[in-house]
């Protein structure tokens, strides 16, 4: 096939003047490379197209692909995710991962969670702070302190440190202020959940989608305590251990494991990606949120690490996100540009 590839370069953005924290969910040029040569071997025509307005300039220009692979993260916005796969949907030409409608959904982390507990999938009792007004209802009717604030649609930590365990009414105002103000976007407040914390990988679309494995979130010493947090995440190798953790041997990851595919499936996610899950404190697993869009360097993102754990090579891990995905090559046509007529005129 022909495929083309759509990524955020961190490092055009900082050249751009935008910070680290900004562009910490970004992509390294390895990651592409790592990506592209994956793609190569497994016999594909690969062409690079970038972010979000090259992709338009691009499809603009009359460029036409059989499928896109997309790890586009976007910029701004709350559907940010959404955009490339919008943009390719105009043109009927297919993508990794999920669709739009998924990517928008997904990163919201409180409607995730209305629609995962809606399926019966356990998660923590929330509230949505979307301005400090807000803060009056929640004291009004208080969730059970100790609880945990992070911004609704972020990833890779951002926004998320020690001040995000919040144990009273003051540290609670305190943590979603700075947040309110700092980040632009609602905070979701939910209760903190004590044990412990994993991240499972799955792979396929509906039915078809299983569990490839789980690893455990442990901190090391001198980790950022008790939250998974933004510097934890940035200085991984030395603060956080992800060991592989099997269900067979261990009746919490068996439950969790159950949880991510419901959720996963509920969600209707595809081709592959990954979901948190943490232990409340009598151990039983609930879902945090899901990454419709998991990172995929070979060495440093937890997919491919888990995979790496599993003895699964990174080309392996490329072929079966792109078969998955190839399922919809055919049931899409991709139209040319040129053929786009405009619709009739309705009476009036």
């Amino acid at each position: 096939m022909k495929i083309g590839l759509t990524y955020d370069l961190r490092q055009e953005y900082l050249a751009a003047g935008y910070s680290e924290e900004e562009t910490a969910e970004f992509d390294r040029p390895d990651t592409i490379d790592a990506i592209e040569t994956a793609l190569r071997q497994l016999g594909h025509d690969t062409a690079r197209i970038g972010h979000a307005r090259q992709l338009v300039e691009r499809l603009a220009g009359g460029d036409r692909w059989d499928l896109v692979f997309n790890i586009c993260e976007g910029l701004t916005g709350p559907a940010r995710e959404a955009q490339v796969p919008a943009l390719l949907d105009v043109y009927g030409i297919p993508c990794t991962f999920s669709d739009s409608l998924r990517m928008a959904l997904c990163l919201h982390k409180g409607l995730t969670k209305v629609l995962v507990r809606a399926a019966g999938v356990p998660t923590p009792d929330f509230a949505v702070v979307e301005r400090t007004l807000d803060l009056d209802d929640l004291e009004n009717q208080p969730l059970p302190y100790p609880l945990f604030a992070k911004p609704i649609a972020e990833g890779t930590g951002k926004g998320i440190g020690p001040t995000s365990v919040l144990h009273d009414g003051a540290g609670l105002r305190r943590t979603c202020e700075e947040l309110l103000t700092r980040l632009h976007q609602p905070v979701l407040v939910e209760e903190y959940l004590p044990g412990r914390e994993f991240t499972v990988g799955l792979l396929g679309t509906g039915v078809d989608a299983f569990v490839l494995g789980t690893l455990e979130i442990v901190l090391r010493d001198g980790a950022e305590p008790g939250v998974y947090s933004y510097v934890n995440k940035e200085h991984c190798e030395e603060l956080v251990a992800y060991p592989l953790v099997r269900a067979k041997d261990d009746e919490q990851v068996a439950r969790t494991e159950e949880i991510a595919l419901a959720a996963w499936r509920a969600l209707g996610c595809r081709d592959a990606g990954r979901i948190d899950l943490r232990c409340d404190r009598h151990g039983n697993p609930h879902f945090l949120e899901v990454n419709p869009l998991a990172g995929l360097h070979p060495e440093h993102s937890d997919l491919p690490m888990l995979c790496t754990a599993l003895g699964m090579p990174y080309v392996e891990l490329i072929d079966r996100i792109v078969r998955s995905a190839a399922r919809r090559v055919s049931t899409v046509g991709c139209r040319p540009a040129a053929s786009v007529q405009k619709a009739p005129r309705l009476a009036v």
